[in-house]
């Protein structure tokens, strides 16, 4: 039990060990893309290492040909010494023609050669075919003419004047050591010529070269982590006020207004340290003028919403009593009447409004939640605004696969927010039918509002949520709006934790989605219900015969139509 734990443990870190290994490219991209320090040190090192490197090469390439070649012009003028004393030696003898004394004469060139000669090995062979009294050939290793190329010999055999060399591998303990073959010609008289090769060793400049490149390679090295060393120092004395300036930066950024740059010296940092500080002090003074000046305003529209309340009660009851009594005027009084009760209704639809944006404001709204079907809530209200939609001509159907399990959400705010959708959805639809979707998934439920009239270019929709703003001012609206109710239906859907979402294109309508979250801090969730539409408008109706229209009984449309009344406002 004890071994097979152990072995299960031993697999485990090896595993962890290579998920280490395999993560380590992301987090170099990733520090690569974060640090300035890092990607300034990495380039450094890597051209000052090619630098290195290309230098280290040539100086490496230039130093063994100059080995060489002194070595070269060396033993060819210590080969071509030797030749010319073996040679006047042969010169000077008189053997005419007998064996015995050409034997003897080639017996004293070869010791003239060994001692002429630094050669590590010398050998002499006959050119041409071999004759009685022709000396024997000789060489002072066994191996001398197995390494002997032919085109060398060749070189030689035709050349009575010249010196030949071609670069070899010279057999030594353990191996081959590099060296250089020399081949010319002797002159043996009442003979002929002969072939003299000797063979230098070249281990002494090959161990010289091997040290000279072992320096430069160490010196190159070290040099590189000097200038690594010299530069991360460098770095991290500029990067580091940088640091300072990116995370004040941030804290600033994030609303922390009282951060503020260390500033030391005189330098270009100090300077720099210095205008940030100034500029911080300027926005800060500037955020604060401007949070007087936004709290003076909340006050401002909310006492004066406020004040407005109580003589606007008055106004509304006579504006009442008017309307009651309007049918024992003259016609033009009657038309006046109606027109001041609409007006007056406006005008309190404008004040709950302002109320309700100046609660916005001041951050004092508290969400009264209860566990609501999204679905059923979406049914109320289309049947709420059935007559509107009548008297717009418009067929309002709903399609709802999912969104019917309760969800804790603030219903009168949420209702507020769908009779805001559908009820522009009616006022700007052109009378073509309007699809409202209900669906739900595991993080979120959402129901979406669509029409097919007219549609708004992408520069509207962008501002479709700002207060007191419309896509086409001159417009004729018969539900009366007062600018702030998508407005208000987005500071609702966002104290839901949720989204409000508009797509919309000229010719092929307009469709809100409102998404709201399963509880509270579960983050950002995904819609279940797609904003940009699939279809084309002509599909879409034409997919309607797949819904099904919310039918109203009669007796229940005077109902609906004075739940409808206080609409609270629309865009």
């Amino acid at each position: 039990m004890v071994s097979t734990g152990t072995g299960v443990t031993a697999t485990t870190a090896s595993l962890d060990t290579w998920r280490e290994w395999r993560t380590w490219p992301r987090r170099v991209a990733s520090l690569w893309r974060r640090s300035l320090r890092f990607r300034t040190l990495v380039v450094t090192l890597g051209l000052t290492s090619l630098a290195v490197a290309v230098a280290c090469v040539w100086m490496a390439l230039a130093i063994q040909n100059d080995l060489f070649d002194s070595r070269l012009r060396q033993v060819l003028t210590d080969a071509q010494r030797a030749t010319a004393t073996a040679q006047t030696t042969l010169d000077s003898a008189a053997p005419q023609g007998d064996q015995v004394r050409l034997q003897n004469v080639m017996t004293a060139v070869n010791t003239e050669l060994r001692q002429q000669s630094a050669a590590d090995m010398f050998a002499v062979f006959r050119i041409g075919p071999p004759t009685d009294n022709a000396p024997q050939d000789f060489a002072t290793a066994p191996w001398a003419e197995e390494i002997i190329s032919d085109g060398l010999r060749d070189r030689v055999q035709l050349g009575a004047d010249q010196q030949w060399w071609q670069s070899v591998a010279l057999p030594a303990e353990g191996g081959e050591v590099p060296g250089i073959m020399i081949g010319q010609q002797l002159q043996v008289p009442d003979v002929g010529p002969y072939e003299l090769y000797f063979a230098y060793d070249l281990a002494g400049a090959a161990q010289t070269l091997g040290f000279v490149h072992g320096t430069l390679w160490f010196s190159g090295i070290a040099l590189v982590v000097l200038i690594g060393g010299i530069s991360w120092f460098v770095l991290r004395s500029v990067t580091i006020p940088i640091a300072e300036a990116a995370e004040t930066s941030a804290k600033l950024a994030a609303g922390r207004l009282g951060v503020r740059l260390p500033v030391r010296g005189e330098d270009e940092l100090a300077t720099l340290g210095r205008s940030f500080n100034a500029m911080a002090d300027s926005i800060e003074s500037q955020i604060k003028e401007l949070a007087d000046l936004s709290l003076v305003q909340q006050r401002f529209v909310s006492d004066v919403s406020h004040e407005l309340r109580t003589p606007l009660t008055t106004i509304r009851l006579a504006a009442d009593m008017i309307y009651d009594q309007r049918e024992d005027f003259d016609p033009t009084t009657g038309r006046a009447a109606e027109l001041l009760n609409a007006q007056v209704q406006r005008f309190e639809t404008l004040l709950t409004d302002l109320l309700e944006i100046s609660r916005y404001d001041a951050g004092s709204v508290q969400l009264e939640l209860e566990p609501t079907s999204l679905a059923h809530l979406a049914e109320d209200v289309i049947a709420s605004m059935h007559q509107l939609a009548e008297q717009h001509g418009t067929d309002v159907r709903l399609v709802a696969p999912g969104g019917y399990s309760p969800v804790d959400m603030d219903p009168r705010r949420v209702r507020r927010i769908v009779r805001n959708l559908l009820g522009n959805a009616i006022e700007h639809g052109e009378g073509r039918p309007i699809v409202v979707t209900v669906d739900s998934s595991q993080q979120a439920v959402a129901i979406g509002v669509r029409d097919y009239g007219l549609g708004m270019r992408p520069e509207d929709a962008e501002r479709v949520f700002d207060r007191f703003w419309r896509a086409d001012p001159s417009r004729t609206r018969t539900i009366g709006g007062t600018g702030l109710g998508l407005s208000i239906a987005l500071g609702d859907a966002r104290l839901h934790g949720g989204e409000l979402a508009v797509w919309s294109e000229p010719g092929r309508g307009t469709h809100f989605v409102l998404t709201l979250p399963r509880g509270s801090g579960t983050g950002e969730v995904t819609s279940p219900i797609d904003v940009h539409p699939a279809d084309d408008a002509a599909a879409g109706i034409d997919a309607l015969g797949l819904t099904q229209p919310i039918e109203v009984p009669p007796a229940d449309l005077a109902q609906d139509a004075r739940r409808a009344a206080p609409a609270g406002g629309s865009a």
